[in-house]
Order: structure tokens, then sequence, then C-alpha cells
């Protein structure tokens, strides 16, 4: 659930990344924040992937030694926590991961990175539903996430995006890269991980909103939930094939 303290804003947000997820072959699995962290290790068992939603909430700055900047939101912990579970299990598992927007920042910071905490620039960071085309991102095309949406990441050519954010990533974290900025301002748009053999993308504008659009957005948000689902997929793949050589082992 994208946020423990405003369940109107949660229940509305939600099923965009749940439809999505169908949309590209998954089934989603809501984690509630309200749990245990036992009932949280024991609901995500089954899961072979995780995706972090947006949120209202703003990372704690005391998690990367931050003095707190007076227009950053309060912390969710409940949030916090449950993304702590799902990311230390993803990375242990190598469990595929997709981080959007509020996403993008937690798991930078567990990946011991820090956050610029409000974005003061020119262009529109924060244009939330209000248009559907907030600016431009530039893609490095010899990145995952560059091969993700295909010929639109050339070097030379900007893709749209819409956006919803103050915040941004600065210092990047352990075994991430930054693989998108905006060509206006700099600001850090995406990371990857960069261990080949584990699926780590982390967007920070909304795909989840415009699958369904008519219009070029849909393309690149389409393909990114297609390929994590994938990864999903395969990591279940490999997953089942252990198993079975471990149960046959074994019957020996």
């Amino acid at each position: 659930m994208p946020h423990s303290g405003d369940r109107e804003y949660a229940e509305r947000a939600l099923p965009q990344y749940e439809a999505a997820v169908r949309g590209a072959g998954g089934e989603p699995v809501r984690i509630e924040l309200d749990q245990t962290p036992a009932q949280v290790m024991k609901q995500i068992e089954r899961c072979d992937a995780v995706l972090l939603p947006g949120s209202r909430a703003d990372v704690d700055p005391q998690k990367y030694n931050a003095v707190r900047h007076q227009k950053t939101a309060p912390a969710d912990a409940k949030r916090d926590t449950v993304d702590e579970l799902l990311l230390t299990d993803a990375y242990h598992r190598h469990k595929p991961v997709l981080a959007i927007c509020y996403g993008l920042q937690t798991l930078n910071v567990f990946r011991s990175g820090s956050l610029v905490q409000h974005i003061e620039s020119a262009i529109n960071h924060s244009a939330g539903r209000t248009v559907p085309k907030a600016h431009t991102v530039e893609i490095d095309p010899g990145s995952r996430l560059g091969e993700i949406v295909g010929a639109k990441a050339k070097r030379d050519e900007a893709i749209a995006v819409n956006s919803s954010h103050h915040q941004s990533a600065d210092a990047v974290g352990d075994g991430l890269r930054v693989v998108a900025r905006s060509p206006e301002d700099g600001i850090v748009e995406a990371l990857e991980g960069t261990a080949p053999d584990h699926f780590v993308l982390a967007v920070q504008w909304h795909p989840e909103r415009s699958v369904n659009d008519a219009s070029e957005l849909a393309e690149s948000a389409h393909a990114i939930f297609r390929a994590f689902i994938e990864a999903a997929r395969t990591k279940r793949a490999q997953s089942a094939g252990k198993f079975e050589s471990a149960s046959s082992q074994s019957r020996k």
C-alpha cells in the first residue's frame, strides 16, 4: 500500500499500479502496512517480485544523515518498515524490483544513497495529474531501461514523461547507477541496478498513470511493466527449477 496514514489516497492510487501489473500479465498482491514484520515476511514468500509505489510521505532525512528541509513531508514509518523488509528479501533472493517515484527514493536510501529534499527548478516536477506531459527525460541507450523503451532512448532524443515529485536522488546508492536525467535541470529521473543478473529498475515518473493513455507515454509505460513482469516470470521459473532439483536430490 502507498501510505499508512491516508487510506483514501492509498485506495485511489493503488488500483493504477495493480491494473498495470495485470495488463502486463502479472498478478498483484497487496501488502498492508499495519502487519507485523513476521506477517509481511510470510506474505511475500509467494511473491516473485517487488513493486514499490509512490507515496505522499518523504523518507526521513535522518536515514541519510541530513538535516530536515522545511519542505520535507512527514515520514511514514510503517511504509518505510515494509519497504525495507521487501527490499531486504528482494536483494537476498534476487527478486526483480520496480520502484516508482517515492519507491525510487526509498530504494536509493536503502542502498545508502541520499536525496535532494526539495527540487527548486524551472520545470514542472510537481505537475501530478494536472498535465499529461510535465517534462522530458534523456535515457542512457546502453542501459537496461534504454533497451526496454527501445528506439525512443536515443542520446539526441528525449522522451516525455508525467511527473509528481519534489525530491530526487542525490548521492547514488550502492549497486545503483543513474540511467536517466531531466535535460532541463539534470535531475536524476531513473536508476537501475548494476548487477546483470538482478532486475532492479527505478523511475521517478509514474508509468502506471500512462498505460491506458492514448499518447506517446503509453508505449514506454507498457514496456516498463512488461519487462518487470517478464523478469518476475523468469525468476519464478528459476526458483521452480531449483526446487525441483533439490527435491530430486533429496529423494536419492
